[in-house]
């Protein structure tokens, strides 16, 4: 980078360029967290200039550390030191609406269209790829996550915990927090003096908080049990959401198909794979998940207020976590407790997605599974072998080859199709 390295840039946008830089961002941010990041690292730091190199790997780190999608608390991050609050909120919204809007139009189309035969071949083709995805991220994170046999160490027993033991993933969070912050803490770290803001953090805390907890309010005072279930779980998601969307979704995938009996597991992989297809944070599949539990819940109005609700719950508390926390980036970087159980929350990541990973695989290349004392088995007289071939195919593009994703769910999803019609 041609960039200087220690020095802030001290150009401003105007509002109306930073919506249509954002928007631009918001339309264009397909192929996952990696890809969208690069993009606003062209756009802001390369192309405009309205960030130092410094400036925007520091606010990384630090949306790295929070719950939610890291892209999307980046672009609002990055709003928010260009042009404030309002600033904040506007290119943290530009980054969403695009990918809901696009996951609205795709939840109904499936919704009406997914039983016929043509379509639900289709989707295999979706759900082998997905497998790949997945193990493209597993991948990705261990890469980063594990930097030793401690590490290796709390991933394993993270895995069996929450695949063969059914424990909480909020609580695997928790334990993996508190062993980091005992074994990867240095004995040369030096105790950091408490963070200092540099703005009104807890003001912007008290008025997000607010705005968060109105609408699950309103659904308890108007006693609409369903909206109080979505609410209620989306908002918990969006407090342990550490590591990505790939870290709770075999959570979530847990949580909507067993112990509320929204959507089947199969439903899930689907809406996985169409959400990955738009723009924006993969995370939106909670809106696809809402929409999908809301209409067979109670049709299309239940659906669309459903849909909402999830929205809220997901994404005003990452508007929370930033304009709170913003002002105290530069301290909170340095405490040295904090960073140690962020790496053993890390570590216990690799592990959940490794979880998830087996879920999918099972689902997809069997066409019956069963719960056994050590976690799912499959029925082997049940396996997919088209599932098996595209799922081969699918990783050795997307791994070997490194093909872009939107081409290997295209190539995956028509060869699907074609072994269907032979």
């Amino acid at each position: 980078m041609s960039r200087q390295q220690g020095q802030s840039c001290n150009m401003t946008p105007n509002i109306s360029e930073l919506f249509r830089v954002f928007g631009r961002i918001g339309l264009l941010s397909f192929g996952g967290p990696a890809a969208q990041i690069a993009l606003m690292h062209k756009e802001l730091v390369e192309t405009r200039n309205w960030l130092s190199e410094r400036d925007f790997l520091g606010a990384l780190s630090f949306c790295m550390l929070l719950p939610g999608p890291e892209a999307m608390q980046l672009a609002t991050y990055t709003g928010w030191k260009l042009r404030g609050t309002f600033g904040g909120f506007l290119a943290g919204l530009l980054f969403v609406l695009p990918g809901a809007c696009v996951i609205l139009v795709l939840a109904t189309l499936y919704i009406f269209f997914a039983e016929l035969s043509w379509v639900q071949a289709a989707f295999l083709g979706i759900k082998a790829a997905v497998i790949a995805i997945v193990l493209q991220a597993l991948w990705k994170v261990s890469k980063k996550a594990l930097q030793g046999p401690l590490a290796w160490l709390i991933a394993a027993l993270a895995f069996l915990a929450i695949y063969v033991g059914n424990i909480s993933f909020v609580l695997i969070l928790i334990c993996a927090a508190a062993l980091g912050a005992l074994v990867f803490k240095s004995p040369q770290d030096a105790p950091q003096k408490p963070p200092k803001a540099t703005g009104n953090g807890l003001g912007q805390a008290a008025i997000w908080g607010l705005l968060w907890g109105a609408p699950i309010a309103l659904v308890y005072i108007f006693n609409q049990a369903f909206l109080l279930e979505i609410a209620l779980f989306f908002s918990k998601l969006a407090v342990v959401t550490f590591g990505g969307a790939y870290a709770v979704l075999a959570y979530m995938t847990q949580t909507v198909s067993t112990d509320f009996g929204w959507i089947t597991t199969p439903q899930m992989i689907d809406a996985l794979g169409l959400a990955e297809t738009t723009p924006g944070p993969l995370i939106l599949v909670t809106e696809f998940v809402a929409l999908l539990a809301g209409y067979q819940e109670g049709g299309f109005s239940l659906m669309l207020a459903a849909g909402a609700l999830a929205l809220w719950c997901t994404f005003v508390p990452c508007f929370l976590w930033i304009f709170t926390a913003a002002p105290y980036l530069e301290n909170l970087l340095n405490q040295p407790t904090l960073k140690a159980a962020l790496s053993g929350v890390s570590a216990a990541i690799v592990g959940v997605i490794l979880n998830l990973s087996l879920i999918f695989a099972l689902h997809v290349l069997f066409d019956e599974v069963s719960l056994g004392t050590f976690g799912l088995w499959p029925v082997l007289s049940s396996f997919n072998l088209p599932a098996f071939v595209l799922m081969l195919l699918s990783s050795a593009l997307l791994l070997g080859l490194r093909w872009p994703l939107g081409w290997v769910l295209l190539i995956s999803t028509a060869l699907a199709s074609a072994l269907a019609i032979l």
